[in-house]
């Protein structure tokens, strides 16, 4: 089984488990989800009816804590902490986590590497030095599966060459539509260009085959041109003289 039909399982598990709960019994819930090692996107648990209807209640600052985890990062939960639930510390290696992969959505559409400067990283994670960074990149994060990229401890960079996408935020979406709008422009120029070189080289291919029969045809007149000469030249011609013996040879 791959990464996206356990993923799908999980998420199915925890729908299943929010639509039977209602009010603090979903705070478990919360809990847990955002605890599991191998979930990494909560937008389908979010709309189940019953999570929705913790909006305004007692029990609201579970359904803000599981939209933190959904579209936040540490540095943002850091900043609300006080108004949220403390995190267990397998909470805070998720939002760690996801901290990263958002860090790394970073022009994500198109094919470039994406760098993350150490310091950057550290400062967002809370991690004093880059040992403690690399361990965290390395066994939580690429062995993990979410991201795959190459460590640079010349530079003091992580290359980005693949991260799992996160739930889309709110309004984030027809920015999405706008870049894949404009990615696809790009691919329809490109296509045009391609073929206009491709129309290019088969007209320079006809000019040359026709180019190459008109050379053909001209040497072959030249050919027999030649040979007619050579005909003329190698055929014996009579002398005055042969002619008077010729002449003579008749008359005896």
């Amino acid at each position: 089984m791959d990464i996206e039909e356990k993923h799908a399982e999980h998420i199915d598990y925890f729908v299943k488990k929010a639509s039977n709960l209602k009010g603090s019994a979903l705070a478990d819930v919360v809990v847990e989800a955002t605890s599991h090692p191998h979930l990494f996107a909560f937008s389908e648990i979010l709309a189940v009816h019953n999570v929705l209807e913790l909006e305004g209640t007692d029990n609201g600052i579970f359904l803000d804590l599981f939209r933190m985890f959904a579209h936040g990062t540490w540095s943002e939960y850091k900043t609300v902490a006080s108004r949220l639930p403390q995190l267990k510390p397998d909470q805070v290696l998720k939002l760690k986590q996801l901290t990263v992969l958002t860090l790394a959505e970073t022009d994500k559409v198109s094919c470039h590497v994406i760098v993350l400067p150490y310091d950057t990283l550290m400062q967002e994670l809370d991690v004093s030095n880059v040992r403690e960074l690399e361990d965290f990149l390395i066994n939580d994060c690429m062995y993990a599966g979410i991201v795959r990229g190459k460590l640079d401890q010349l530079r003091r960079c992580f290359e980005v060459q693949f991260a799992a996408g996160r739930d889309i935020r709110p309004g984030q979406l027809g920015s999405m539509i706008q870049i894949l709008a404009n990615w696809l422009t790009t691919s329809d120029n490109l296509l045009v260009s391609i073929q206009e070189k491709i129309n290019w080289a088969d007209t320079m291919g006809e000019m040359d085959k026709k180019h190459k029969k008109e050379i053909d045809e001209k040497a072959e007149e030249v050919k027999k041109t030649l040979s007619l000469k050579l005909q003329t030249v190698s055929r014996p011609t009579l002398t005055t003289e042969g002619m008077k013996r010729t002449f003579l040879n008749m008359v005896e």
